[in-house]
């Protein structure tokens, strides 16, 4: 397979020719780097200077969430030779024996941080000279990733652990409509969820939980935009109840509800405490945890910080008689944050309990103890979905990199996510070879089950967190890097290993807002022309006010589906030129503020007209109706 191309040292890079694999590395991942559809547009239309996809091959698979006939039917080819391939993608890396050599191939890779058990596979990929770019290193000119499932590692993760507590509190003696819940990877759809969800939340505002576990409030550490019922400094307030409550309680803490400065003088200052954690003092498991009933990890931590819920902390807790039932650790930060954390568990079964008292590790749900979900693949739970979205992205850059022999025929963003090329390292990962000679392998014991050396990879997430009912959109994830050693010189050579990288990858973080606009909005008119036939529509930078007036000018309802913090400067040039406007978003406060000078003119701007928003909408007249039906009367209402 191959042997020709290597034999008459020709390559078949850029040859157009794309293969999907067939995914081996995990029984649960069925998710697909392109779908069929990305597959048919790819096959009928072509990319920018002439980049275009000639075939596609995909590898047969029993399990992936799209059939082979679908792709079949999209114009690919079926079969387990991919020998005529120049590029060949999947999601996880490949087994060693099927790598061809001289190929580009593109997948989570996890090398270049040189992590310990894949470095078989980077040896591997420069023996056969191949090609090598990792989805995790492409990022847009903002520094975010562009191809992620990090917001489905969050929904699918809240549900498999409320799906768990149920079972936890049954265990406990009581039965709650958690019970009633599935793990995501039971619904078919992730609409599907969510309504599942909403009826759990309905059958909590009707019927109410047990007074004995209540109130039952989630404590979710990081920054989200989610409106959360209680306010971190009023946890304290939610006392224990002697009736059956009909609500839960979430709270978003930061790193200024978690420490505090030594020097009783000086207050929490944001910039200080990353610059100088030594200064500051672990306040979480005293102002938050006592209240807690389940604490949802979703921060990036480093060993530098305090750790948000040490060993002895935890006792001090459960000495207590603190509520917690469990941790929900989205970041799977093994030995990171929370100390007790020191293993991930599996789709299959993804809770363990931890007996303090004991130092025990258990899979089942009875006993003493804290339960804790870390699942390392939870994206795959909703395979459709995630295939989806990754894809979006993904078939944008396919042609690109199908039809080219040299890296650096590429744009700079996909250079950059090039490891490995013709048998070396490209210049930005030379580093490896240092890291991997800094690493140090402690194996954990029975006696030592969290050994004080310990390189991992950190996870953070961001983005929509919780409400009233339960979930509304959870978190994207963001990969980091910790390191550490036990003595100077060691960690200075990781140190100056990463040195490079940074340099190199780094950028200009003090850039106005003005100018970090403009670099967004040209990332997405790039992202969203390539590889797509042009069918003569305008190309438009929102920025450009004069060309967004000019286009404005010409229709008479004006549709916007950009992110919603562009909507405000659409809106404005609408109002301007009396023109109606319709978006999917919820109302912020800039689109609020224009509500006056909307009906000034004569405007209507209709917002909220998106599926998450239609279901609150849905979902809070079912509630008004239901009142009115017992004949009641609303005095306020609060969404």
């Amino acid at each position: 397979m191959g042997s020709a191309a290597t034999e008459g040292n020709d390559t078949l890079l850029g040859n157009g020719v794309v293969g999907i694999l067939a995914e081996t590395c995990n029984m649960w991942e069925r998710r697909a780097p392109l779908t069929p559809s990305h597959c048919a547009r790819l096959l009928l239309g072509g990319g920018k200077n002439g980049a275009r996809v000639n075939r596609i091959v995909v590898q047969p698979s029993t399990k992936r969430i799209h059939h082979d006939a679908q792709y079949e039917d999209a114009g690919c080819e079926i079969s387990e030779d991919l020998s005529e391939c120049g590029l060949i993608i999947g999601i996880k890396q490949p087994k060693l024996q099927m790598i061809l050599p001289d190929r580009a191939y593109a997948f989570f890779s996890h090398t270049h941080k040189a992590q310990k058990e894949n470095m078989p596979l980077l040896d591997k990929i420069l023996e056969e000279r191949v090609s090598l770019f990792d989805y995790e290193l492409i990022v847009g000119d903002d520094g975010k990733r562009s191809l992620a499932f990090g917001k489905f590692a969050g929904r699918a993760g809240l549900i498999d652990f409320l799906h768990g507590l149920g079972q936890r509190y049954l265990s406990l003696g009581y039965s709650t409509p958690f019970l009633s819940l599935g793990q995501s990877h039971m619904y078919p759809s992730l609409a599907a969820a969510k309504a599942a969800v909403i009826a759990v939340a309905e059958e909590i505002a009707t019927f109410g939980l047990p007074s004995g576990i209540c109130p039952i409030v989630f404590v979710f550490t990081g920054v989200g935009n989610g409106n959360c019922a209680v306010d971190a400094r009023n946890l304290s307030k939610q006392s224990q109840s002697t009736k059956r409550v009909f609500q839960l309680y979430g709270c978003v803490v930061t790193s200024r509800d978690m420490v505090s400065h030594k020097d009783p003088t000086k207050q929490f200052d944001k910039a200080d405490y990353y610059a100088h954690p030594e200064h500051y003092a672990p306040v979480f498991h005293k102002k938050i945890a006592p209240y807690a009933s389940v604490i949802v990890n979703c921060m990036y931590w480093e060993k530098r910080f305090p750790p948000l819920l040490s060993m002895d902390q935890l006792q001090q807790l459960m000495e207590t008689g603190c509520p917690l039932a469990g941790v929900c650790d989205i970041t799977c930060d093994i030995g990171g944050s929370i100390e007790f954390v020191n293993k991930s568990t599996s789709i299959e079964r993804p809770f363990f309990r931890y007996d303090l008292s004991k130092n025990s590790y258990h899979d089942d749900m009875e006993g003493a103890g804290v339960i804790c979900l870390a699942v390392d693949i939870l994206p795959t739970e909703f395979s459709k979905e995630a295939s989806q979205h990754f894809g979006n992205i993904l078939s944008k850059l396919v042609a690109s990199l199908a039809s080219v022999k040299q890296p650096a025929e590429l744009p700079s963003y996909l250079r950059r996510a090039c490891i490995a090329h013709a048998g070396r390292l490209t210049p930005l990962y030379e580093y490896i070879p240092r890291m991997r000679n800094t690493m140090i392998d402690l194996a954990p014991t029975k006696t030592n089950p969290l050994p004080d050396k310990k390189y991992s990879t950190l996870v953070s997430l961001s983005g929509h967190l919780f409400d009233k009912f339960l979930i509304n959109e959870a978190l994207d994830t963001l990969r980091q890097l910790e390191v550490g050693a036990d003595d100077t010189a060691t960690l200075d050579k990781v140190i100056e290993s990463l040195t490079y990288l940074v340099n190199e990858l780094g950028g200009d973080h003090d850039a106005g807002k003005e100018t970090e606009l403009a670099l967004k909005i040209g990332k997405v008119n790039e992202c969203g022309t390539e590889n797509i036939v042009d069918k003569g529509g305008p190309k438009l930078d929102v920025a450009d006010i004069g060309s967004l007036s000019n286009l404005v000018s010409q229709v008479e309802v004006v549709i916007s589906l950009l992110p919603t913090s562009f909507h405000a400067a659409i809106a404005r040039v609408c109002i301007e030129l009396k023109k109606h406007m319709v978006t999917a978003s919820y109302v912020d406060e800039s689109m609020s503020n224009l509500s006056q000078a909307a009906k000034r003119a004569g405007v209507t701007i209709l917002c909220e007209m998106g599926l998450d928003p239609g279901i609150d909408h849905l979902v809070s007249m079912k509630m008004i109706d239901e009142v009115h039906a017992r004949k009641g009367k609303i005095k306020a209402f609060t969404s």
